[in-house]
C-alpha cells in the first residue's frame, strides 16, 4: 500500500489517556505518524504526555482542536463525551477516529453522522476487529461466493474482567457508558464484524439480557480498565443497572440467521471473540485466541485450516499482514492496520479501499443496540431500522 509511506505527513492528537488511548499512540507510532498532543483531565494529561513522550498536553480539548498543525483527532474518552467531542472535531476541520460506541444514543449519533456526511474530512469509528487478517479474508470468501449462500452465523464474545463483584469500571454506570454495557462494549464488535463480513445489515433481533451481580462494590477512587483490585482497597455498595451477559437471535438482510452470546463474567476468557459462518458449500470459523488460523468445514471431505500469510489468504489481505506466518499478529496489530487504512484514506483516498467503519456505520450500531434493549424489555422480536 503506497499510502503507508506518506503517513508521516500527518500529526495526531489523542483525547483520553486510559486503557485504550496509549494503544492508539503505540499503533500510530508504528506507522510513523507523529503523535503531537494528548488531552485529559488536570493531573492526568501532563503525566501521560511525559510518560508517553508526547510534546504537548492539554486539559481542554477545544484548545487542542485549535492547533493548526494537528491533522487527526482520536477520541478515546468515556462514552458520554463522544458526541460533543466528535461534533467539535468535525467543525474544527480535523479528521476523526472515534472509539466505539460512537455516542450514547441514536439521536446523538444521528447528529454526528449527518455532520460527517457534509464535511470534507475522514471520520472513522474504531471497530478494530475488522482488521484481523483472518476477518478480512472471511469477508473476501463471502464476497467471492466460496462459502455459497450463507445459511447461518453464530459466535460469542466472552471476557472475565468484571467477574467479581469488586471489579469496577466507569462502563458499569449507565450515565457514563450507556444503558447497555456488555452488548455495547464488546457485543457490538461481534455484530460489526458479522455485518462487515457478510456485507448485510441486521434486520431484526430477539434479545435476552442478564445481570449476575445485581449488587457490586465500587472502589472509593477510580480504577483503570482491566486493573485488578488491591488488598487494601475500600468499597461502597451500589446497584447494577447494566447487563453482565446477553444472548441474541439475529436476522440479516441476506436471509441468514444468527445467534450471539456475550459475557463479561466468563471466568478464564480474557478477550475471546469467535465467529462461525455456515454456507451452502462449506463452513468456516475463527477465534481471536488463535488469530492466525482460519478453519474450514466440508461435508464430504476432510476439514482444513489456513494460516495467515500463506497463499490461502490471498493477495487482497497482504497489505494488512506485516510479518511472516508463525509470527503472530494479534490485538495491537489490528489498531495499526485500522489506522493504516484510515490514514491511507486521508493521504491517498482514491488508491485506498475504505474498510473502516464510517460515522454512519457507528450510528447504525447504536440503532441496533437500542433495538436490542427494546427487544429485551418487550420479550419479543424487534425490527431494526436502517437509517
Amino acid at each position: 500500500m503506497s499510502a503507508t509511506h506518506n503517513l508521516s505527513q500527518l500529526n495526531a492528537g489523542i483525547i483520553g489517556t486510559g486503557f485504550i488511548g496509549p494503544v492508539h499512540v503505540e499503533a500510530l507510532r508504528r506507522l510513523g505518524v507523529r503523535v503531537l498532543a494528548v488531552c485529559d483531565q488536570p493531573g492526568r494529561a501532563g503525566p501521560a504526555a511525559e510518560r508517553l513522550g508526547i510534546p504537548r498536553a492539554f486539559v481542554d480539548y477545544q484548545k487542542m482542536l485549535q492547533c493548526p498543525d494537528l491533522d487527526v483527532v482520536h477520541i478515546t474518552s468515556p462514552n458520554r463525551y463522544h458526541c460533543e467531542m466528535a461534533l467539535a472535531t468535525i467543525r474544527a476541520g480535523k479528521h476523526c477516529v472515534c472509539e466505539k460506541p460512537l455516542a450514547m444514543n441514536s439521536k446523538e449519533t444521528g447528529r454526528i453522522a449527518a455532520l460527517a456526511r457534509k464535511a470534507g474530512t475522514v471520520f472513522a469509528v474504531n471497530y478494530n476487529v475488522r482488521y484481523y487478517a483472518a476477518v478480512l479474508q472471511l469477508r473476501r470468501l463471502v464476497q467471492r461466493g466460496d462459502l455459497g449462500s450463507i445459511i447461518h452465523v453464530q459466535g460469542s464474545y466472552f471476557q472475565d474482567w468484571l467477574f467479581k463483584d469488586t471489579d469496577y469500571n466507569w462502563r458499569l454506570l449507565p450515565e457514563e457508558g450507556g444503558k447497555l454495557r456488555a452488548v455495547a462494549d464488546i457485543g457490538t464488535h461481534w455484530l460489526d464484524t458479522a455485518t462487515f463480513v457478510l456485507g448485510a445489515p441486521l434486520t431484526s433481533v430477539l434479545a435476552d439480557l442478564g445481570t449476575w451481580h445485581r449488587q457490586r462494590k465500587r472502589p472509593l477512587g477510580e480504577v483503570e480498565t482491566f486493573a485488578g483490585a488491591e488488598a487494601s482497597q475500600r468499597y461502597a455498595p451500589y446497584s447494577v443497572k447494566t447487563e453482565d451477559f446477553a444472548n441474541l437471535l439475529l436476522s440479516f438482510e441476506n436471509g441468514a440467521r444468527g445467534n450471539l452470546a456475550v459475557s463479561q463474567v466468563a471466568a478464564g476468557r480474557k478477550n475471546c471473540i469467535r465467529i462461525e459462518i455456515y454456507g451452502s458449500k462449506r463452513s468456516t470459523w475463527w477465534c481471536s485466541e488463535h488469530p492466525e488460523v482460519l478453519k474450514f468445514g466440508n461435508r464430504d471431505g476432510m476439514n482444513e485450516e489456513a494460516v495467515r500469510g500463506t497463499p490461502e489468504f490471498g493477495p487482497e489481505v497482504a497489505p494488512y499482514c506485516d510479518y511472516p506466518p508463525g509470527h503472530v499478529e494479534g490485538f495491537p496489530d489490528t489498531f495499526k492496520m485500522a489506522f493504516r487504512n484510515i490514514y491511507g484514506s486521508i493521504v491517498e483516498p482514491v488508491a485506498t479501499e475504505r474498510l473502516y467503519a464510517s460515522a454512519q456505520d457507528g450510528h447504525q450500531e447504536v440503532v441496533v443496540c437500542e433495538a436490542i434493549l427494546r427487544s429485551h424489555r418487550r420479550r419479543s422480536w424487534v425490527k431494526i431500522k436502517t437509517t
